[in-house]
């Protein structure tokens, strides 16, 4: 039994995201090249062994955390062997996420001057797309009647919407029509934009324009989500913009908001009206 190609099809089948597929399966090949016993022998105490072996290489909670779902999904899913794993590690706490200000990104706009590059940048924040999600968009993408677009099999495998803005319509319009069926933003020899050339247009663009931040295209991303809460937009009109699955993902926003914009007061403040 070819186990890899098992997983593979089973891991498919449930719509599980590229990325998650490529991770389980790297685990796996790596958990088999730690362990020489036939898969269908393996104990519980060989893969805590495993993970012990990784805890010795100073990997992080989130690292250990994957390798035991993914010999979890190998045993449970795929080998239908029962395990008791109830190990659990302790994440690298999360840092907030860095966003640009107002100011910030409009002058990091003006700082493009490429003329096919501001549009690219322009929506990442105007919608809040990922940018790996922006490169991919078509014409039949976007519904400019309704005044919104779709991402199709984004993050999760879902698809979702997005909006577009009232400033940026005509401009897209324009993109779409000139990309003739094919990609919005164009790249070499008939594929996308790719990647990292976005990432190297923010960079260029942030030192021009004297944005002294560690930003990067996903940055657009959370200064869009931001400024829609300083705007006075609530979590749940957020959320599903963002495509966030769970509200608490979308929560880390509020925190990094403006508190003036947010006109929140300090308790303090009440105090000296005592």
């Amino acid at each position: 039994m070819d186990v890899i190609y098992n997983m593979h099809r089973e891991m498919l089948r449930r719509g599980m995201s590229n990325k998650t597929i490529l991770t389980y399966m790297q685990c796996v090949r790596q958990f088999m090249k730690f362990c020489s016993k036939e898969l269908m022998r393996v104990t519980n105490k060989d893969i805590t062994d495993y993970l012990g072996m990784l805890v010795d290489r100073n990997s992080s909670g989130s690292t250990l955390n994957v390798h035991m779902n993914a010999l979890k999904f190998l045993m449970q899913e795929v080998l239908h062997k029962r395990v008791m794993l109830r190990m659990k590690f302790s994440r690298v706490p999360k840092q907030l996420p860095v966003f640009l200000t107002k100011d910030e990104v409009l002058r990091l706009f003006n700082a493009v001057h490429n003329e096919k590059h501001p549009l690219i940048l322009e929506l990442l924040y105007s919608a809040g797309l990922r940018v790996g999600e922006a490169v991919k968009l078509k014409p039949m993408d976007f519904d400019f009647a309704r005044n919104i677009g779709w991402i199709r099999k984004g993050k999760g495998n879902k698809d979702r919407p997005f909006i577009i803005a009232r400033c940026l319509h005509e401009k897209l319009k324009k993109a779409a029509f000139e990309a003739n069926e094919s990609w919005i933003f164009q790249g070499r020899r008939g594929r996308h934009l790719n990647v990292r050339s976005v990432q190297e247009i923010v960079k260029q663009a942030a030192k021009k324009a004297g944005v002294n931040k560690k930003i990067h295209p996903h940055s657009l991303r959370h200064s869009f989500a931001t400024h829609l809460i300083e705007n006075g937009y609530d979590v749940a009109a957020v959320q599903p913009l963002m495509g966030h699955s769970s509200a608490e993902t979308t929560l880390v926003y509020v925190h990094m908001a403006s508190p003036a914009m947010l006109s929140v007061k300090s308790p303090y403040d009440e105090l000296q009206k005592l």
